[in-house]
């Protein structure tokens, strides 16, 4: 007995202690230090937000709460600086631990499946969003926010400023997810090697136009065999850069819409609709009903081949040859090693890493020797469709958490999101979630050394570029089986052919257990009749879609290439 009050009142103190030291004086030293003049709000404005979290958090003072997000740079920032500032300010200590994004994914879906609180709240890609729709674990932030967990949004928050909504918004038109971070794939090319006037005149006397930015593949494919081999600063240069080790990171090469950059799938943004770049195919109450060309997909299709057979072509004909050895983490930092000419698939989380000082991509001034610029498009593709992927890191609630603790999380992820701290936070991860923060003048003042990622997410061209839609309805399942099958594409074990057939099967057998168990309900899977690519191809077009389509007899259309400063500008115009 006498344990068990020492223990209880061990356990009052702690929580005194933890709500003694906390409030505005905290808040006002975190504003000092840490914000400045960084951030959308004025100082006045900024104190406002601040005392709403101090009265919001007061009920769960004392409160240790544990959130999880996978390791980069926007996640570190918070876990080290903003999760102790919280704590400081509210009282509610928060544990953000990083980890592998697979260990997330696998974390969520431990609470998934067993119904126990390993987690009060992810960040976990939006990818996930047809996962949470259908399997309905996950809070409905919508209803949430104007119901039990109305006392904790802040009324501040403002959905309609998150340039990501859509892509955590469901058919249902409920929001599952709260952006908290994202980065696109671009592409990336050497500014200063495409403007040397020799090279230039050089380019044009053998292929007839001028060197620039590709607009579609053809011209990547010239622009990659005009620079591979040639010897350029006393170093030989390569016409491309990629990876292709049989690893979990090739699965995110692919599923990260490079079927969409080559046509696959239909027009939609964000996704192609009814077929999306995965090449799953759902009906009109957005039920998949198939992943094959035979059920109306577009996985093993004609667009979904020649994606592959483009990237196996160009990373052995192009690439250093270690490339093919390489995982996404390797391959990551070799442009800025000054020896690749341009790349595909570029993400923009490798900014900050690429314009640091001393790199030999970069001036003495600070400014880079690279730009970054839309991703050209493959033969298949139509005006109208994504052209490529971007990675929002998201934040979910899922039912199986206690609502105090749900509460005291939510809290913490409105924190970290909100208006007085998103631009100082996107100045150390640079990866965008709010239309305030990139309008923010210290960003107009910064982007002449960040290599067009300011005029890249201030442009039109952005809206094209979005993550894994609802289509999916299952990614932790799903995703996996796309690094085995590229894998053995990339080992040479099978054709494109053969690996997006064996892909198809596969994710259609996913399907079928899933519509056996009827776990999904009425939005779950529900396979389609099987009939030749000619059926289902004169069905969408009687639809008035694309996918699948047929296969284009010459996939070497006309190379065409534009002038970055010239695009550049036609975005400001706009």
């Amino acid at each position: 007995m006498r344990r068990h009050l020492m223990t209880t009142t061990a356990a009052m103190l702690l929580a005194l202690t933890g709500s003694a030291f906390a409030g505005m004086d905290e808040a006002k030293q975190f504003l000092d230090k840490e914000i400045g003049d960084l951030s959308a709000l004025d100082r006045a404005s900024q104190e406002a937000e601040m005392q709403w979290f101090v009265d919001a958090a007061k009920p769960f003072a004392g409160m240790e709460i544990k959130v999880v997000s996978e390791t980069i740079t926007t996640h570190e920032y918070e876990a080290k600086t903003l999760a102790k500032a919280f704590s400081d300010i509210t009282g509610i200590k928060i544990t953000h631990d990083l980890i592998g994004e697979g260990d997330v994914v696998e974390k969520l879906q431990t609470q998934m499946q067993s119904g126990e609180n390993v987690y009060d709240a992810y960040i976990n890609d939006s990818d996930l969003i047809g996962t949470h729709w259908r399997y309905q674990q996950a809070r409905n932030l919508t209803d949430w926010m104007a119901n039990e967990g109305k006392d904790v949004t802040n009324p501040n928050l403002d959905i309609d400023d998150f340039i990501g909504k859509s892509f955590t918004t469901a058919p249902d038109g409920k929001l599952y997810q709260l952006p908290d971070q994202q980065f696109a794939n671009l592409y990336w090319f050497r500014y200063d090697w495409f403007n040397d006037p020799k090279i230039q005149e050089e380019f044009k006397a053998k292929y007839g136009y001028d060197l620039g930015v590709p607009v579609n593949w053809s011209a990547y494919e010239d622009i990659a065999e005009f620079f591979n081999g040639r010897e350029i600063d006393g170093k030989k240069v390569y016409g491309h850069m990629d990876y292709g080790k049989k690893d979990p990171s090739l699965g995110w090469r692919f599923t990260d819409a490079w079927l969409s950059m080559a046509g696959n799938g239909d027009k939609g943004i964000p996704n192609g609709r009814p077929v999306d770049e995965w090449g799953i195919k759902v009906d009109e109450n957005s039920r998949p009903v198939g992943s094959c060309v035979a059920r109306g997909g577009d996985t093993n299709g004609p667009a979904a081949v020649y994606s592959i057979d483009k990237y196996l072509t160009w990373l052995k004909s192009y690439a250093p040859p270690e490339a093919q050895g390489m995982t996404f983490s390797e391959s990551g930092p070799v442009p800025a090693q000054g020896a690749i000419a341009q790349q595909m698939f570029w993400y923009t989380a490798f900014t900050a890493d690429m314009v640091k000082d001393g790199l030999p991509v970069v001036n003495a001034d600070g400014t880079p020797k690279w730009r970054m610029a839309p991703s050209p498009h493959g033969v298949y593709w139509k005006d109208g469709m994504k052209l490529g992927y971007q990675d929002a890191g998201s934040w979910t609630l899922l039912k199986s958490t206690p609502d105090d603790r749900a509460k005291a999380a939510w809290l913490y992820a409105q924190f970290v999101t909100s208006k007085t701290i998103d631009v100082k936070k996107s100045h150390v991860g640079l990866t965008f979630i709010r239309q305030s923060t990139l309008d923010h003048p210290s960003f107009t003042e910064r982007a002449p050394k960040l290599g067009g990622l300011i005029e890249f997410y201030r442009s039109p061209a952005r809206l094209q570029w979005s993550p894994t839609g609802t289509n999916v309805p299952d990614y932790p399942k799903l995703a996996q089986l796309w690094w085995q099958a590229i894998g053995d594409a990339s080992s040479g074990a099978k054709t494109a052919q053969e690996a997006m057939d064996s892909l198809c099967a596969e994710q259609e057998k996913v399907l079928q257990r899933l519509e056996r168990a009827g776990i999904q309900g009425d939005i779950g899977p529900k396979l389609a009749e099987e009939h030749d690519l000619e059926y289902w191809n004169a069905e969408a077009v009687k639809a008035g879609n694309l996918a699948p389509q047929l296969k284009v007899e010459n996939e070497k259309d006309k190379p065409v290439t534009v002038n970055y400063d010239e695009l550049v500008k036609s975005w400001q115009t706009n």
